[in-house]
């Protein structure tokens, strides 16, 4: 199933998508397609799989210590992808990550790759639509749908540009700074989102600081969805190790769920 194929049968429902962010090789890569399944099974419809960075600038402290923890457990780009593969759902599944280790693994390998074990799609934080014309290239031949990042302090041009390259979602950043979970989400992301909206007919996602059942129905007033980290980040860190605790993932997960309708 696409991104836009999904986003179209939740519209059709009345719904609004509920994305799920989690940092593969933060818990054991071998349980990365029982979280998926998991996440899926308590209301997630698009799932965001984080590849670990060295250098994760735009990620807060949450992001910033899973991607630490994930590369102190060896995980690489290649276990990752085939930890992908194990997963068994029809929701659209995307990776995001940063430029640099999917340049050194090889643009045209990593976007063969990552179609071969069922990525729908991908964000490159770090990667500017100016400089994706190569990478855009390399996403089309392989039928992989492209993610890229609006933000409060974005030109209307740039705006434009970012919504002509996206092929799966717009992802709207809530605020400048850093992802994480924040206590509100400012009041002008309406306008933000509908200022999107007006240049373009493809779904719109808001992220950064999204991480209670308010933020995802504040931003679902506007959006087509909303994207959450640092909150599930944090909830499986806390719980997934223990299966007395797990549920509490769960609930959480279906509480932002149910705020999307």
């Amino acid at each position: 199933m696409t991104i836009q194929d999904k986003f179209s049968a939740l519209k059709a429902n009345g719904e609004k998508a509920l994305v799920c962010f989690f940092t593969a090789g933060d818990q054991s890569l071998e349980d990365l397609p029982k979280i998926v399944s998991y996440l899926t099974e308590n209301g997630a419809d698009v799932i965001e799989i984080g590849l670990p960075f060295s250098d994760p600038f735009g990620e807060g402290p949450t992001i910033q210590d899973s991607s630490q923890r994930s590369l102190e457990n060896g995980t690489t780009l290649t276990k990752v992808l085939d930890a992908i593969a194990e997963c068994r759902i029809a929701i659209p599944l995307v990776t995001m990550g940063y430029f640099n280790p999917i340049l050194r693994f090889g643009l045209d390998k990593f976007a063969a790759k990552s179609k071969e074990v069922g990525v729908t799609g991908t964000i490159v934080s770090d990667l500017v639509p100016d400089e994706a014309n190569v990478w855009d290239e390399v996403c089309e031949q392989e039928d992989l749908e492209t993610i890229y990042l609006v933000a409060p302090t974005s030109t209307s041009e740039r705006i434009q540009q970012v919504t002509n390259q996206s092929t799966g979602f717009v992802y709207v950043v809530s605020r400048t700074g850093v992802t994480g979970a924040e206590s509100a989400v400012p009041i002008e992301i309406s306008s933000l989102v509908k200022k999107v909206k007006d240049l373009t007919h493809k779904p719109v996602c808001v992220g950064f600081g999204i991480s209670t059942p308010e933020h995802v129905r504040l931003v679902c007033k506007e959006a087509d969805g909303a994207v959450v980290g640092s909150g599930i980040v944090t909830m499986l860190h806390k719980h997934w190790n223990n299966l007395d605790e797990r549920h509490l993932i769960g609930e959480y997960v279906r509480s932002l769920k149910d705020a999307t309708v």
